[in-house]
């Protein structure tokens, strides 16, 4: 991520699993040590989202946040949950962004 971010000037990085309970699930750890600051209306229309599909959507711990001018956002690793959480921050995508650009 911070190569993405930093070297090569990426404006979007979007990582897929390991934002659940299991010992192996720490994408939300490596998410925070790398950003600057969090995007919690993304986290959180994730999760509504998810949660009006099944209750276990209140289980994720994806994270998103800029790095620099590079927004990063977990994705849960189903690919159902996938294109779930996708279907609604989508629509948000190209103007964050822009902002973030200048």
């Amino acid at each position: 991520m911070i190569e993405l971010s930093d070297t090569l000037g990426v404006d979007l990085i979007v990582s897929t699993g390991g934002t659940g309970l299991a010992p192996r699930d720490v994408t939300p750890e490596a998410t925070l040590e790398v950003i600057d600051k969090r995007v919690p209306g993304f986290e959180e229309a994730m999760r509504t989202e998810s949660m009006r599909i099944t209750p276990h959507g209140m289980l994720s711990r994806a994270v998103a946040g800029v790095r620099g001018k590079t927004l990063i956002i977990n994705l849960p690793g189903s690919p159902k949950a996938v294109k779930e959480n996708l279907s609604v921050i989508l629509a948000a995508l190209p103007h964050a962004v822009e902002i973030m650009r200048g």
